[in-house]
């Protein structure tokens, strides 16, 4: 095994990455070493809709995956996409349209320049962000047994790690994601899109957490709920303001930051809590967090509180990194092709594919 992984050392892979609303390109060294690493992102232009209109994230993909393709390729000081050993792309979860603009891209440069091409799971991808490091940066590796937690706008699951690419899947949400919900929250508020990084803005300005949201514990369970949580913010906006709370124009910006915060430290102490339990049952030594909203300040602290109490090292990527990135694809795209895993060029997309199923 070590003679495998030695012989591999140098090995570099270029990963794309298009699931949703980001146009993303990286080429990444040994499953580790981010050579090059570059995102377009479409917030600004779903800001206007306030969402993600799916036709509309393709065609922004179509537009920049090129320019994309380029800028990383100059970036790690290559000649052309044959200068890599393999091609690692996101098969799913996703947007369909999405999924197969970058589909089309890794499988046309597989074909063009005679390179493996290995499938990756997105979500697999955003654990393995934590294994990620800059040129010049050096850190330990995660170690197992390990607990995941990935909290993102269409995910939010624990997993159980004992190696690399095994997953045991110990709790999942049962209604809303965690960034589903904060972007819920933020339109109820009046809060620009998208909610996440706008509600924690918010919640800095708040002139106190007196404002006390539920916690949906589920018992012993592991799982989450954040529709409950959701609609006890509806009602509070409509008790203060009136209305249906359809329309957060009118919530002034004092109770939004009161009612952001309330709903924020609601969210952390859930996730903080379930992870840290989750960790203790499995004799976890390292805690890894990924998602987009991983990048979320008071989750990052909470954690790394909890990881201490426990003994247990907690492993969270820059925030950059929390948020789709193609890095993250070529970490795991590394670990596929170690285990020898290669797929053809008949590779489609998988917009509902699943990480792990409950026991």
């Amino acid at each position: 095994m070590t003679m495998a992984i030695e012989a591999t050392a140098g090995l570099r892979l270029l990963a794309v990455e298009s699931s949703c609303d980001e146009t993303a390109v990286a080429i990444v060294e040994a499953g580790r070493r981010i050579l090059a690493s570059v995102v377009a992102s479409q917030t600004v232009l779903h800001a206007r809709t306030g969402g993600i209109v799916p036709e509309v994230a393709a065609r922004a993909h179509l537009r920049w995956m090129l320019p994309v393709l380029d800028e990383a390729i100059a970036r790690a000081g290559l000649h052309d996409a044959g200068d890599v050993d393999a091609i690692a792309v996101t098969f799913g979860p996703g947007l369909a349209g999405s999924l197969l603009v970058g589909l089309t891209m890794a499988k046309t440069l597989a074909f063009l320049h005679d390179r493996p091409l290995v499938a990756v799971n997105h979500l697999e991808g955003h654990i393995y962000a934590g294994w990620l490091l800059d040129p010049g940066e050096e850190a330990e590796a995660p170690d197992f047994p390990a607990v995941a937690l990935v909290v993102s706008g269409g995910h939010t699951f624990l997993v159980e790690m004992r190696d690399h690419l095994s997953y045991r899947l110990l709790g999942q949400t049962v209604d809303d994601a965690a960034g589903e919900a904060f972007d819920k929250v933020g339109r109820l508020l009046g809060l620009p899109y998208p909610g996440g990084p706008a509600i924690q803005r918010a919640a800095e300005d708040a002139g106190s957490h007196r404002r006390r949201l539920p916690r949906a514990w589920l018992g012993d369970s592991l799982d989450f709920s954040f529709s409950g949580l959701k609609t006890a913010v509806r009602r509070m906006v409509i008790a203060e303001v009136g209305g249906t709370a359809d329309d957060g124009a009118a919530v002034p910006d004092a109770l939004a930051a009161e009612i952001a915060a309330g709903f924020q430290d609601s969210v952390v102490d859930v996730l903080a809590t379930k992870t840290a339990l989750a960790a203790q049952r499995c004799g976890a030594r390292t805690i890894v967090l990924g998602g987009g909203v991983a990048a979320n300040g008071p989750l990052r602290a909470a954690m790394g509180e909890r990881a201490a109490t426990l003994g247990a090292r907690l492993v969270v990527p820059r925030p950059d990194l929390c948020t789709d990135n193609g890095a993250m694809i070529g970490a795991a795209g590394y670990r596929r092709f170690l285990a020898g895993e290669r797929a053809g060029l008949d590779l489609d997309a998988r917009p509902s594919l699943k990480l792990a199923r409950p026991a």
